[in-house]
C-alpha cells in the first residue's frame, strides 16, 4: 500500500504553553520520494518529524496518514505504517543485535506471539541491507555508537512499514556507511516507500533527496527541488555563512561548499 504522509498547519510546542516551536508548518511527504528535511540547528526538524510520528501532539493543525488524522487511528496501525529512527539513541539493552532489529516486528505480531518464518525473513533482511549480519549475535552495548544507530535503523526496517522517517540517520557513521544508510533509503523510496530524513549536510541531501524542506526558526522557508533551494541566496539568509553553490561531477545536483572565515559579525 502507498502511503502520503503530510502535516497541516502545523503548530507544535513542548508544553502547551511556551512559544511554537513549529508554527504554521504546511507539508505533503509523497511514496516513491526521498522528502529531506534541512535547516540551522533549532530550525524544528526533529520536532516536525516527532509530530509526524504520532510522538508529539501537535499544539494547532493536523497530521494525515493518507487522509486520516494520525492522533484518531490506533496507535498500533500508525506503528505499522510509520517506523522512526529518532536522533541520537544510545541502547543499553541486555540484548543482542538480532533480537533488539526483531523488536520491530512486534508491531505486527504482539508481544506474547511467536515469530513466523516470515519475521525471520524480514529480520535478516534488515541485518543484511544495514551491513550488521555478522554482528547479529553481539550484545548491543558491545557496539561503537554508529553500529548502534545502524541497528536502529534496522529494527526500522523490520517493521516493514510504507513510511520511513529518519532523524539526522548518518550523523554518527564512517563515510562507508553514510552512504550505504542514504544509498538504502533511496533505494527504499524507489521501491514505493515514503521516506522522510532530517540532514544537516546539504551535499547528503542535494543527491538524496527528491525535494527539499527549508526551516528555520520553526517556519517553512521553502520546498522544492534541491536546485531551486541549495541557492547562494537561501544558504546564506538561513545560515549566516557565505557558500560556492556549483556543480556536482558526476550527478549534476547543487555541490554547496562554505567559504572559511566568512560568518558575518552579528548585527549591532
Amino acid at each position: 500500500m502507498t502511503t502520503t504522509l503530510s502535516v497541516e498547519n502545523l503548530t507544535c510546542s513542548y508544553n502547551g504553553h511556551d512559544e511554537p516551536v513549529l508554527a504554521n508548518v504546511s507539508l505533503a511527504a509523497q511514496p516513491g520520494e526521498v522528502l529531506a528535511l534541512i535547516g540551522p540547528n533549532g530550525a524544528g526538524k526533529t520536532t516536525l518529524l516527532g509530530a509526524m510520528s504520532r510522538v508529539l501532539r501537535p499544539q494547532q493543525g493536523h497530521v494525515r496518514l493518507n487522509g486520516h488524522n494520525i492522533w484518531e487511528l490506533p496507535a498500533q496501525q500508525v506503528a505499522q505504517r510509520v517506523a522512526c529512527v529518532a536522533q541520537n539513541t544510545r541502547l543499553t539493552w541486555p540484548y543482542t543485535v538480532r533480537q533488539v532489529v526483531a523488536l520491530g516486528r512486534f508491531p505486527h505480531r504482539g508481544w506474547l506471539s511467536p515469530y513466523t518464518a516470515d519475521d525471520r525473513r524480514v529480520v535478516e533482511d534488515a541485518l543484511n541491507r544495514t551491513g550488521l549480519w555478522i554482528l547479529r549475535e553481539r550484545s548491543l552495548h558491545t557496539l561503537s555508537g554508529g553500529e548502534q544507530q545502524r541497528a536502529i535503523i534496522a529494527r526500522a526496517l523490520a517493521q516493514a512499514s510504507d513510511v520511513l522517517l529518519l532523524d539526522e540517520p548518518v550523523a554518527h557513521l564512517d563515510l562507508k556507511y553514510q552512504v550505504t544508510i542514504l544509498d538504502l533509503a533511496r533505494e527504499l523510496a524507489d521501491g514505493g516507500l515514503t521516506v522522510v530524513v532530517s540532514l544537516h549536510d546539504l551535499n547528503h541531501a542535494a543527491c538524496y533527496a527528491d525535494r527539499l524542506a527549508l526551516l528555520v526558526e520553526g517556519r517553512l522557508l521553502a520546498v522544492g527541488e534541491p536546485a531551486a533551494i541549495l541557492t547562494a541566496v537561501n544558504l546564506e539568509t538561513v545560515y549566516d555563512t557565505q557558500v560556492v553553490v556549483s556543480q556536482h561531477p558526476l550527478n549534476h545536483v547543487p555541490l554547496v561548499t562554505p567559504v572559511p572565515g566568512s560568518m558575518r559579525e552579528p548585527s549591532a
